[in-house]
């Protein structure tokens, strides 16, 4: 997915050790952002620096990983929501679970922040991956077909990530950490409801501004 080293085959406990590493890296940068170094990131995983550059390569290749575990989770986690039993279940369940998402939303809110050619690629990323599962919840009836699946899925991406930054950006106070879990939690609250109302009902009355926009572009 990324141009990511390789993590050199080995025992068990040499991959888990990358794991550890890599899992590290995600709340460390989430913290503290990507200015920190890779000792920092070896203390907190307990290893040495060197150990992180024989797995990764490079601070550039550890974040490259940190990437596509992110990626990774937050796509087994729609996916997981959209096949459960029922639409109500998986969201239930995911809003029951929300605090522990609270590493991942804080690593993406500063991947963004800082900008660069990794921030685009990690977004647009997730724009082809939500692509994909929005896909499959249209094969499950659970949402309704698009006329342009590709431009839906960035669309909801860009809203649903960028409400999420402005979220986390009016919550930074000078000298202030911010609380990803509580905030996540709040973020929850507050926009779940709306949101629900505004997928479920829609909001124009009258389609036709849709037909008369698409037939002119």
């Amino acid at each position: 997915m990324f141009n990511q080293q390789p993590v050199p085959q080995g025992s068990a406990d040499d991959l888990s050790t990358a794991a550890r590493i890599r899992d590290t890296a995600i709340e460390v940068f989430g913290e503290h952002g990507f200015q920190v170094g890779v000792r920092k990131i070896a203390a907190a995983a307990g290893v040495s620096p060197g150990l992180v550059n024989h797995h990764f390569g490079s601070k550039d290749g550890l974040r490259a990983a940190c990437d596509d575990r992110v990626l990774q989770l937050i796509r087994d986690e729609k996916v997981k929501a959209i096949t459960a039993s029922s639409m109500k279940a998986g969201m239930l369940d995911a809003l029951a679970e929300i605090e522990s998402y609270a590493p991942l939303v804080a690593y993406m809110v500063r991947s963004l922040q800082a900008g660069g050619p990794m921030a685009e690629s990690l977004f647009e990323h997730m724009a082809a991956d939500a692509e994909g599962y929005l896909e499959k919840a249209v094969e499950a009836g659970r949402i309704k077909p698009s006329r342009d699946p590709a431009a839906r899925a960035r669309y909801l991406m860009m809203l649903n990530v960028g409400a999420t930054m402005l979220y986390m950006q009016m919550r930074q106070h000078r000298d202030e950490t911010i609380d990803y879990r509580k905030a996540i939690r709040e973020l929850s609250e507050e926009l779940t409801p709306p949101a629900l109302e505004f997928y479920t009902q829609g909001l124009l009355t009258d389609p036709t501004i849709l037909d008369t926009f698409t037939k002119e572009k």
